[in-house]
């Protein structure tokens, strides 16, 4: 392997080799612990954006009753899919988290194809929510302060917000997000006893929990909803490089977020069922779409309540923007640090040890995907055509596909990691259920390719519902290539990906 010895200098004073470039190329250690990493991978769930926009989506546009009980069965599948993944965890410690961990078991040249599906992924899921979040801000502007504003106005002015923000060191980051965070889940818990407390005329019923609720042809569609709330749990491991003891904390975070969410979701899923009567909610769901939450506070809570929610709702939107800028500007990193990218992404910034360039990546992507939006936006806010729907819909859904392909990539890598290790006896159990894990994801994504034209509310024959998943296609076949070439011209390059910072430490011994 090639070395720049321009890049190290002796350090008198340690008798050692310092690195500059290895600073820049390092993100900061022992910048997170439990509670920060914690906080800033659930700010990624937006608990109180699912709550009020995807449960009330799924009951109404579903007509699943189960609802509560998905969440449940994907819980399980989830806690499947970590026991591999965590594993993984203690033996890789890299910021490009899913494309590191599939080059370990499948190979450089999948680890590409990867890296590219993991960038457009998070790119997408981030940019998506900057759809509804300036739809939202505007319809507060207009409702309490009479004021008309675009809804790319907001989104701009957050674009640039949270690119600030990454631009700052991670502990700050986790501290905005936790406060978000728990103000947000502590209004929904309020609203959950509410409901409880005062239930519709069928009382406290577990019908919801009824597996002959999951009947129809809507359960898949509905498979697809759910599993996108719980997409922020997987991130645990991009911030394994910032934390004090990541063979113990990432693993302790992802079970901890997988859990929390799986039973939050299914309580706070229960309590709207309750709170309508399980036999209505699919019909009140359909009249108050959005609003249902909303809706249901009003009677119990007030409307101050109701007031600070809607607020409330649209700082837990920004707390999930941070939260993906974030991990968007740790895979830019980490890909610019092993070729996968222009060298320049693969660089810190000096005072904070923020991934600087792939910060400002994540935000020009943004900022020229919302002026496109703006400019095609020629249609009413309220339309169901308009553009700024489309903006959330498309590519919350194109990102969501992104992450669950991912995951099933990353459970099969896990499997086939162990075995070539020799470990398949010692780790048997986390294999079964990885192996587990990466059919039923495979059944899910099958389920969202199948069923993309509902998610993006097309219509039957619509361009869209290959267009759109064919996106990520497009994305895997790009890094695949890239991945090939590297192997044919720079097979160093090829070597180093997924290595991470341990492709560092060899450059730093050889030169040594």
């Amino acid at each position: 392997m090639t070395t720049d010895s321009s890049s190290t200098s002796t350090s008198a004073a340690g008798g050692g080799i310092s690195t500059f470039k290895g600073q820049e190329r390092a993100l900061r250690a022992d910048r997170l612990g439990t509670g920060g990493l914690l906080l800033s991978v659930l700010a990624a769930t937006a608990p109180l954006m699912v709550v009020a926009g995807v449960m009330p989506t799924t009951f109404a546009v579903m007509g699943i009753v189960g609802q509560p009980l998905l969440f449940v069965l994907l819980g399980v599948v989830l806690i499947l899919f970590s026991v591999g993944y965590a594993e993984m965890s203690r033996h890789v410690h890299n910021a490009g988290a899913f494309y590191a961990y599939i080059s370990r078991g499948l190979g450089g040249t999948a680890g590409a194809g990867a890296a590219l599906v993991a960038l457009v992924a998070y790119n997408a899921l981030q940019v998506g929510i900057y759809g509804i979040f300036g739809f939202e801000v505007s319809g507060l502007f207009a409702t309490y302060a009479e004021v008309e504003i675009a809804w790319w106005i907001p989104a701009l002015v957050a674009a640039l917000a949270v690119g600030l923000l990454g631009w700052l060191k991670i502990d700050v980051n986790a501290r905005v997000l936790g406060v978000l965070l728990v103000i947000e889940v502590l209004l929904v818990v309020i609203f959950d006893v509410a409901a409880l407390a005062d239930p519709a005329k069928e009382g406290l019923s577990l019908h919801a929990f009824n597996p002959d609720t999951l009947t129809g042809a809507g359960v898949g569609t509905a498979l697809c909803f759910c599993i996108a709330a719980f997409l922020g749990f997987e991130q645990a491991p991009v911030y394994a490089e910032e934390t004090s003891r990541p063979h113990v904390l990432v693993p302790r975070v992802m079970f901890l977020a997988v859990g929390g969410v799986a039973v939050f979701f299914a309580l706070s899923s229960w309590a709207l069922t309750v709170a309508t009567g399980p036999s209505a909610i699919v019909g009140t769901a359909q009249k108050q779409s959005a609003g249902l939450l909303f809706f249901l506070t009003e009677s119990r809570l007030g409307g101050t309540f109701t007031d600070v929610l809607h607020v409330l709702f649209v700082t837990g939107m920004f707390a999930a923007l941070l939260s993906f800028h974030n991990v968007v500007a740790r895979y830019a990193f980490a890909m610019g640090r092993e070729g996968l990218l222009p060298a320049a992404f693969g660089r810190t910034s000096g005072g904070s040890g923020a991934p600087g360039t792939g910060s400002l990546l994540q935000t020009v992507v943004a900022v020229l995907v919302v002026v496109a939006f703006a400019i095609a936006d020629d249609k009413p806010a309220g339309d169901p055509t308009a553009p700024v729907l489309h903006l959330f819909t498309w590519f919350g859904n194109i990102g969501a596909l992104g992450v669950i392909v991912l995951m099933a990539a990353a459970s099969l890598s896990v499997v086939v990691f162990f075995v070539r290790r020799g470990a398949a006896g010692a780790q048997a159990w986390r294999l079964v259920t990885s192996a587990l894990a990466c059919v039923a994801l495979l059944v899910i994504a099958g389920y969202t390719v199948r069923d993309f034209e509902v998610l993006v509310g097309a219509g039957p024959g619509s361009a869209l519902s290959w267009v759109l998943p064919g996106i990520i296609g497009l994305a895997a076949l790009a890094g695949v290539v890239l991945g090939l070439v590297l192997r044919a011209r720079a097979p160093e390059k090829h070597a180093r990906i997924g290595l991470g910072n341990e492709a560092f430490q060899l450059d730093k011994a050889a030169s040594s």
